[in-house]
């Protein structure tokens, strides 16, 4: 088994740097970082985390705490943040909830020694929590010192334009309020209307219903009078519920309605590939764990996360 003076001897360097290498301290020349992360790499050198915990006081470890049902979503934000806390040798530990009080008995748990910092993601429901080793990602309450939160209301906007451009004038909404961007949407849609000097139907607007396939219904049943051929959702979960329902009515996706998926596209067997607005968990990890190895010098503070719009190839749209 190797031990730190191999590492040391491999990457050429001190025991003390390597230990503050291995222990994300800061103050170490990256040139020597690199060597000592080959080296323990090479000789699959696994630091006693008992031990370091004891000498740093830290534990070395991130309570994660999911409190959202896309798992797809989910799955991508475990692999995007278990990447990056890897580098800095540092370890995930992870709960889910589904509700505020289960999120305050995961988060009782994880800060009582288990963890140094604890991310809170997806929660759709308000939490009130303002605690410095705490970051809430992607949650309805954004009033945190420390919150990243996706721009939805830009979003909207991107979404809108690119329709519009498309030829679809006459655009649905449907957003259940348990998704928590109802206000941000409505704005960045209202928004991109006026400056295509679009009218305003609030009938084609469906923001609180607690179920996009009665919302869908809905339009359709009126569909003589909410001559609608574009459809924004939530995500693409909502996507994969309302495509087939679509289809049931003959009108088919995209060529009588265009649905655009507003987090996360689709690729799915017989369902289409449609256009959506994706984010970067890799940047969002990034960012969140340059917070956690740099806290010290300053507060994360709320950022907001811009999507990127994804566009399908002609192939897929035929």
């Amino acid at each position: 088994m190797s031990t730190i003076n191999d590492v040391s001897r491999l990457a050429g360097v001190s025991k003390a740097t390597v230990s503050r290498v291995l222990s994300g301290s800061r103050g170490v020349k990256e040139a020597s970082r690199l060597a000592v992360l080959k080296a323990a790499e090479e000789l699959r050198y696994r630091p006693n985390m008992i031990a370091q915990s004891l000498l740093s006081q830290s534990t070395g470890c991130i309570g994660v705490i999911c409190a959202q049902e896309n798992i797809n979503q989910t799955t991508g934000y475990l692999y995007a943040l278990e990447k990056h806390l890897s580098q800095h040798q540092k370890h995930l530990l992870l709960r889910f909830a589904n509700s505020k009080a289960e999120v305050i008995h995961a988060l009782d748990e994880l800060t009582c020694g288990l963890c140094d910092d604890v991310l809170i993601i997806g929660a759709r429901f308000p939490l009130n929590i303002d605690q410095e080793n705490v970051i809430l990602v992607d949650c309805v309450d954004v009033d945190s010192s420390n919150s990243i939160n996706f721009d939805h209301a830009f979003a909207a906007e991107t979404a809108c334009n690119y329709l519009i451009k498309q030829g679809r004038r006459q655009i649905a909404v449907i957003n259940p309020d348990s998704c928590g961007s109802v206000d941000q949407i409505l704005l960045g849609y209202k928004r991109a209307l006026e400056n295509n000097f679009l009218p305003f139907n609030r009938n084609l607007i469906f923001m609180d219903s607690t179920s996009s396939s009665v919302a869908l219904q809905v339009l359709l049943n009126n569909s003589t009078t909410l001559n609608f051929n574009a459809l924004l959702v939530a995500d693409e979960q909502e996507a994969q519920r309302i495509i087939p329902q679509l289809q049931a009515f003959n009108k088919s996706v995209p060529k009588d309605i265009m649905v655009f998926s507003l987090a996360g596209s689709l690729h799915l067997p017989g369902i289409p590939t449609i256009p959506a607005i994706e984010y970067s968990m890799d940047a969002m990890a990034a960012r969140i764990v340059t917070w956690l190895t740099e806290k010290t010098q300053s507060a994360l503070g709320s950022n907001v996360l811009r999507g990127d719009l994804i566009i399908p190839d002609m192939a897929s749209r035929k």
